[in-house]
């Protein structure tokens, strides 16, 4: 697949407003993973990212904003999701009553009537948004149900070189946000991310439930298969089998295949930050099987295998 840079390639957070305000899509990145950005509030924009990423339109997106300010236009904020989104800007996304005549298109909330926000803790994905002057709509910048990129190139070769990317180098979080709906008094975790559920309950003093999967789509990032390379995954394999590639975790073992290891020394941290990297360079090596070891299920294991087991289920 051709991963070259398009002819209108940005180079500068003005180029990119300038691609996004005129209705056009444009990558760029975040802490977590590079977003497919469009103008919020553009209809036809917005439509544009379902239809480049062959998402499903039941899958609504997350909106990205600059301020408190600008994400209190789009909802109602209870004095709980104020207190929550204290933990802003950074990996957390809160799912809240949308206010009426938000300007927002039904196509970027799937008709719900609830918004995703988050404010991006990254330089550029905020400076393009305040230079855009309109919240971004930005899912993951990758063919709906592959591996989410953490590099401008990842999202070259995920789409062709058919969408500009700011480049903004390496994600640092390596893995998407938490998403976190918020019901009277109560937080409910809709999907594990890049702040764990312990982090989010010490720093805010609330308890965060997990949602029953249920299978109903509330939130971005909820789809059954989803997170996946081309090849497929097997989960909690302690012993690799020939022509498996293996994603190790702990102490590194003797295996003659292609192979990475998301942490030597067992860092949850350093193994969410490689995931989707290391995925992706599996996958390259054109094994027809991954086979991933354990992951302990605590603090971001929790995440890492969220997105594991969504990229091992079985595809639609």
């Amino acid at each position: 697949m051709n991963a070259s840079q398009t002819p209108d390639e940005p180079k500068t957070v003005a180029a990119a407003a300038q691609i996004i305000a005129s209705g056009r899509l444009c990558a760029f990145p975040t802490e977590t993973v590079y977003g497919l950005g469009a103008d919020a509030t553009n209809a036809d924009a917005v439509l544009a990212i379902y239809e480049i990423k062959g998402r499903p339109r039941f899958n609504p997106l997350i909106i990205h904003c600059a301020s408190v300010e600008m994400a209190e236009r789009l909802a109602v904020f209870s004095p709980l999701a104020r207190k929550v989104a204290e933990l802003w800007p950074g990996p957390l996304t809160l799912v809240l009553p949308a206010r009426p005549d938000n300007g927002l298109p039904d196509v970027a909330t799937a008709g719900l009537d609830t918004v995703a926000l988050r404010i991006p803790d990254h330089k550029l994905a905020l400076e393009l948004i305040e230079a855009v002057g309109k919240p971004l709509a930005a899912p993951s910048a990758n063919p709906s149900g592959r591996l989410s990129p953490t590099t401008a190139y990842q999202v070259r070769l995920g789409f062709g070189g058919r969408v500009p990317v700011l480049d903004g180098g390496a994600c640092r979080a390596g893995v998407e946000s938490t998403i976190i709906r918020v019901e009277g008094d109560r937080l409910v975790q809709l999907r594990a991310g890049a702040i764990s559920r312990e982090d989010m309950e010490l720093a805010l003093g609330v308890r965060v439930e997990q949602v029953e999967k249920d299978g109903e789509i509330v939130a971005p990032g909820m789809l059954v298969s989803h997170y996946a390379p081309a090849a497929l995954v097997r989960l909690n394999v302690t012993e690799p089998g020939p022509g498996d590639a293996y994603l190790a975790f702990g102490p590194t073992p003797k295996f003659p295949g292609p192979m990475r290891n998301l942490s030597p020394s067992a860092d949850l941290r350093e193994a969410a930050q490689n995931l989707f990297a290391m995925l992706h360079e599996l996958d390259a090596d054109g094994a027809r099987t991954i086979a991933v070891a354990p992951i302990p299920a605590e603090g971001l294991g929790e995440a890492i295998n969220d997105r594991l087991e969504r990229a091992a289920a079985p595809r639609p």
